[in-house]
């Protein structure tokens, strides 16, 4: 990969977002319950043409409005990465029905996307998913043909009569924006014993009959939650891509976020790592300033250089993916992994160096230390991601 930086239209634009984070998203934001969609959130988010831009941009793109909005408001960046991680594979597989149905409303902030992926016994190991998409007759569903059950809009939704019909069963956990999502990229096996190969994507609306959901007590505050599938009906034209290839779309859907969860990180950092340089700068501490002691001012130097090297690995990789290398899956893991356990000790040291005062409800890294956290195990845990680097390692060298 060549050295990189950022065009100066880029880094304006990045300020141009903190900007638009501080003065009209935050303040949304802190109007929102914990826990819960945002919609006048996601609403301004679509105004401002951000949503759009999910579909619009490329990897690196998308990595600089993560970062951007993250230095600035938390709750705006994960609105806006919800939505895309949500409808990307609408995006990217759906049929022209699909697209034209939901992708404008994502877009315009009207329609809220969730990705439902992880299960109560399956979630770093995707391929072992167990919620089950079965056809007419096998689980003892009536083969009768096709008749008209009522959906929670009173809607008449066929039932499944056929290899093109089938009825979701199971369990969906720890699912951003769920139960209160318009519509959810649904993940099932519809081959049984296949592993990765018998999976199938489903655009699944959420007044489809049977589904249901409950909110999870979590403590990163955004919406996460637990989905119920008791029969839920899905015919061909809900599927995203091809039956059995399902694995295929949320890899490829992964590929393209992983970097971007990392810039997430990243933006968490620069933001702690800026309050720690003007309260280390401030605050009087033996006979002078935080700043300097050389404890403090070597601990704020390491900060610093691990930020700068997430960041840039970060770029590296959404580059990458722009540019249609081979090895996305290494960098994509590379980045996330980098990126989120960076961000991880750089808050956790900003709040050491702030002391008590940090841990004050309101306070800014009080913020940062609940949402830092879970990046370093949704899209994949840190774990995974070394599992990844490592077997994409022994494959080149086979290759080579």
């Amino acid at each position: 990969m060549p050295a990189f930086s950022l065009e100066p239209s880029q880094t304006a634009r990045c300020a141009q977002l903190r900007a638009l984070a501080e003065e009209r998203l935050r303040p949304l934001a802190e109007k929102g319950e914990p826990g819960r969609v945002n919609r006048p959130l996601v609403a301004e988010l679509g105004r401002l043409g951000l949503l759009e831009r999910l579909f619009t941009s490329g990897a690196l793109d998308l990595c600089l409005m993560r970062e951007s909005l993250a230095y600035a408001c938390t709750e705006a960046e994960t609105a806006l990465a919800l939505q895309g991680l949500g409808a990307h594979p609408v995006h990217a597989h759906g049929t022209p029905a699909q697209r034209d149905r939901w992708l404008p409303a994502v877009g315009e902030g009207g329609a809220v996307a969730a990705f439902a992926l992880s299960e109560p016994g399956a979630g770093s190991d995707a391929a072992a998913l167990g919620l089950r998409a079965e056809g007419e007759g096998e689980g003892g569903a009536s083969s009768a043909g096709p008749s008209a059950v009522p959906s929670r809009t009173g809607a008449p939704v066929a039932e499944s009569d056929g290899p093109s019909r089938w009825r979701l069963t199971g369990e969906k956990c720890w699912i951003s924006n769920a139960p209160e999502a318009d519509f959810y990229t649904v993940f099932a096996r519809t081959t049984p014993g296949a592993g990765a190969r018998g999976v199938t994507a489903f655009l699944v609306p959420a007044d489809r009959p049977g589904l249901t959901g409950t909110a999870l007590d979590m403590l990163s505050p955004h919406p996460i939650g637990a989905l119920a599938f008791d029969a839920v009906p899905v015919s061909a034209d809900d599927v995203l891509g091809e039956v059995d290839r399902g694995f295929r779309v949320a890899m490829g859907t992964l590929n393209l976020f992983r970097p971007s969860v990392g810039a997430f990180a990243v933006g968490m950092a620069q933001a702690a790592l800026d309050t720690t340089l003007a309260h280390t700068s401030q605050r009087d501490a033996f006979g002078g300033k935080l700043r300097d002691l050389q404890s403090v001012a070597h601990t704020v130097a390491e900060m610093a250089l691990r930020t700068d090297a997430a960041r840039l690995m970060v770029y590296a990789a959404a580059t990458a993916y722009d540019e249609g290398a081979p090895d996305v899956p290494k960098r994509a893991a590379m980045a996330k992994l980098l990126a989120t356990e960076t961000a991880q000790y750089v808050v956790d040291t900003a709040v050491q160096l702030h002391g008590a005062r940090a841990l004050q409800r309101g306070h800014l890294l009080e913020h940062l230390y609940r949402e830092v956290r879970a990046p370093r195990i949704y899209e994949g845990a840190s774990e995974v991601q070394r599992g990844i680097i490592a077997k994409e390692l022994y494959a080149e060298m086979e290759v080579s």
